[in-house]
Order: structure tokens, then C-alpha cells, then sequence
């Protein structure tokens, strides 16, 4: 049984690197598991089961419903607008600025590919402009798509925190230092690959783009709405607790509604928007959530949940390192950093104290390494946008992200080490 388990995985993992559809692929792998040892039904009830999973539902929809808004009423692009003119004041940092930057706005929208689209619009235009090589623009929106493991909305952040029965704030507050480290390795790596590749700001490649439209008029008040929701966040968690603990879906509605007082838009649209972004993201992101824990419950099903555990339970080193490479490899083959480490996540990190980690510590490895591999990988949806912007291929993208993202692997798996 073992051994058709395995076989099942790897014939899962093959599937996802061939970029079959995720949620249909862990799905069938699941109930095909439980249905080898006769009780298929199992893993459907997980289905079933993690469909009403409140903690996760009601963060991750909220999140996207804020992020929907923040697109309608334009919020988002003041925010970036801001950003990127503070960056054209200081070119000599213009590489990892950018990276900062994008990084930052990230945790405010955390969709990979809509992050890529709202800040490359605007950022890698204005690199290029300024000499920087068109795929070094790219590389620089891609590799600051990894500040979603800093958002609440960031579908592995409140399943982390479900599965340690702790907020999601708790959560990210422990990779704060890690998520940062990779941040200032990423951009470093950059700068330094930029600098040989001699493709950073030159005024050989600069270049004057016409003014076929207004200039864009920022107004600095829309910019602070969707950071709003993250400070209340942090001001209201325990770890800070200067304001009265604020929920997530708490935090996303107040800034939905600041996003409708501060554009006096139309009422009407605000909320269909909201709600859009509530059923979009249930689709999209709980129904892979959703597959992956039919998939984990087939893994447990069949036994070779147990068998894996037992084996890791012989070394913290290889658990360590199935936590952080497998999800890592697998999101640079498929693009995706939340099949892996979601299946992982599943599957091993609730046993983490039999290996001697916390659970937050295993998911939050799990967690970065997935997004870091999804950073390099050339089919990333975010690496798709960003290089269709710039007009290039998404390989000469992945070829200028790939040395900062092994660094900055390397680094975290340090840091979580002497945890």
C-alpha cells in the first residue's frame, strides 16, 4: 500500500509540474489513494470538511474582497504611483528599491500575478526608462512577489495558524526575521547580478517615453487606504497591542469602507467588487486549499502519512530540509509555491513537535520556500505578466532571479535552524 502511495504522489507531482489543473489533480490523487484501501468516502468527507473551515474562509475572502476594492477605486495605483516617485528620486538604488518596493505592495495585495500587473504597469516602465535592462525590470517586479508571506491574506498563513491554534498575526510575526532576511538577500543578489550583467540604470539605455496622456495625479490619501488594514493589524495584535485586537475580516471591511469615503465611488459597484473578490478567491484559492486536504487525507488514508513521519522522526535535519526543498523545487517546476507546501503543510507540519519544530516554524519554512521557488520559476503566472510587460521571455527573468532566491533559500533554512 505504501509503495501505490508513493507511486500516486510522484504520478501528482508529475501532473502539477505538467501544469494540469491543481485542484483537479490533488483531488483525484486524494480519493484514488483512499479508494486503494477501500474507503474513498474519507477523503470526500475532508472535502466537505475544510469547505466551512471558518478561520481560513472568512480571512482569505475578506482579504481579496479588500484587494478587489483597492483595483476599483484606483487606491492601488496612488499607492504604487507614491512609491515609484519616491524610487525615481534616488536612481542610484533604483534595483533594490524596486525589489523593496513591489516587496511592500505585496503584502498589501497579495496575489502574485496581481501584484506583478498593479506594480510592473507602472515600476517596470519607469526602470527601463531610466536605462535599467528590460528583463533586469522584470526580475526586479518578480523578485519582490515574495512579501506575500508577510500578508494575513496569503492562504498559507491563516492555514498555518489554524493548525497551531494561534492568530495568523502570531504566525507571520514569527518569519517576520526570516521574511526579511530573504528580502535583503533577494534584492542584494540582485544588485550584484544587475552590476555583472552590467544591466543596471545607464544613460546609454535611458530612454524618453511620450506623454500620451495625462500625467498621473497622485493623491496621497487614496495611497494610505490599503496600507490601512495592515496597520491595525500590527497595532492590534498581541505582540504590539497599543489598540484593541482587530480581526482580519474586521480590518478588511473598515478598509473596504475608507476606500469607498475616500473616492466617494459608487456604492453599488464597492460592494459587487467586495463580494466578487469574496467568490473569486473561494474558487481559486480555498479550492486548492480544499484539494489539498483531500489529497492529505488520502496520504493519511493509505499510511503513508505515518511512514513518511517515522522515517523524519530518525533526523530534525531531514525534516528540515523536506520542508524547505521539496516545496522549493516543486514551485520552480510548476510555477506554483501552494500545491507543495499546502500538501506538506498538511500532511507533516501538525506533527512538527515529534521532530522537535514548532508547527509555525515547519509551515512558515514550507511557506517561504514555495514562495521563493514560484519567484524563479519561468512558468510563475507573475513571471508571465511581468515579462509580457517588459517584453521579453520568461526565462531571461528566471535566469536573473535564480541566484537570489538559492541565496536567500540557503539563508532561511540558517535562520529557522537555530530556532
Amino acid at each position: 500500500m505504501i509503495w501505490i502511495g508513493i507511486l500516486i504522489v510522484a504520478l501528482t507531482f508529475f501532473a502539477i509540474i505538467k501544469r494540469y489543473e491543481t485542484r483537479l489533480v490533488l483531488f483525484v490523487a486524494g480519493v484514488a489513494m483512499a479508494l486503494v484501501v477501500g474507503k474513498p468516502l474519507v477523503a470526500i468527507d475532508a472535502f466537505a470538511k475544510t469547505m466551512v473551515s471558518g478561520g481560513l474562509v472568512t480571512t482569505i475572502c475578506t482579504v481579496m474582497g479588500f484587494s478587489y476594492v483597492m483595483k476599483l477605486t484606483g487606491c492601488d495605483s496612488h499607492l504604487v504611483n507614491v512609491l515609484t516617485s519616491l524610487l525615481k528620486q534616488a536612481k542610484f538604488v533604483l534595483i533594490p528599491g524596486a525589489v523593496i518596493v513591489t516587496w511592500i505592495i505585496n503584502i498589501a495585495l497579495p496575489s502574485t500575478a496581481g501584484c506583478a500587473a498593479a506594480v510592473g504597469a507602472v515600476l517596470i516602465p519607469t526602470l527601463i526608462v531610466s536605462g535599467v535592462h528590460p528583463a533586469m525590470a522584470a526580475a526586479c517586479v518578480m523578485s519582490g512577489t515574495i512579501g506575500s508571506v508577510m500578508s494575513p491574506g496569503l492562504a498559507h498563513n491563516p492555514f498555518v495558524a489554524k493548525l497551531a491554534n494561534v492568530n495568523v498575526m502570531a504566525v507571520i510575526a514569527g518569519h517576520t526575521i526570516p521574511a526579511l532576511i530573504s528580502l535583503a538577500v533577494a534584492a542584494t543578489m540582485l544588485t550584484i547580478v544587475s552590476h555583472l550583467r552590467k544591466e543596471g540604470a545607464s544613460a546609454e539605455r535611458s530612454t524618453e517615453i511620450a506623454n500620451d496622456g495625462e500625467k498621473f495625479e497622485i493623491n496621497v490619501v487614496k495611497a494610505v487606504v490599503p496600507i490601512i488594514p495592515l496597520v491595525l493589524l500590527v497595532l492590534g495584535s498581541k505582540m504590539v497591542a497599543l489598540i484593541p485586537e482587530v480581526t482580519v475580516p474586521q480590518a478588511m471591511i473598515i478598509g473596504a469602507m475608507l476606500g469607498f469615503v475616500v473616492t466617494w465611488g459608487n456604492a453599488q459597484e464597492i460592494s459587487k467588487s467586495f463580494f466578487k473578490g469574496m467568490g473569486d478567491s473561494y474558487g481559486e484559492i480555498m479550492g486548492i486549499i480544499i484539494a489539498a486536504a483531500v489529497f492529505t487525507q488520502g496520504m493519511d488514508t493509505i499510511g503513508l502519512t505515518g511512514a513518511l513521519i517515522e522515517n523524519m522522526k530518525e533526523s530534525q535535519d531531514v525534516a528540515r530540509y523536506a520542508a524547505s526543498i521539496g516545496p522549493f523545487f516543486l514551485a520552480v517546476l510548476s510555477g506554483s509555491g501552494d500545491a507543495a507546501a499546502l500538501a506538506f503543510n498538511g500532511a507533516v507540519t501538525p506533527h512538527a513537535a515529534q521532530f522537535g519544530f514548532k508547527i509555525t516554524d515547519m509551515g512558515s519554512l514550507a511557506t517561504i520556500s514555495g514562495g521563493l521557488g514560484r519567484t524563479m520559476s519561468p512558468v510563475a503566472g507573475g513571471a508571465i505578466v511581468c515579462a509580457t510587460i517588459a517584453g521579453v521571455n520568461p526565462m531571461e527573468i528566471a535566469k536573473r532571479t535564480a541566484p537570489g532566491m538559492f541565496c536567500a533559500l540557503v539563508a532561511v533554512l540558517i535562520v529557522f535552524s537555530f530556532n
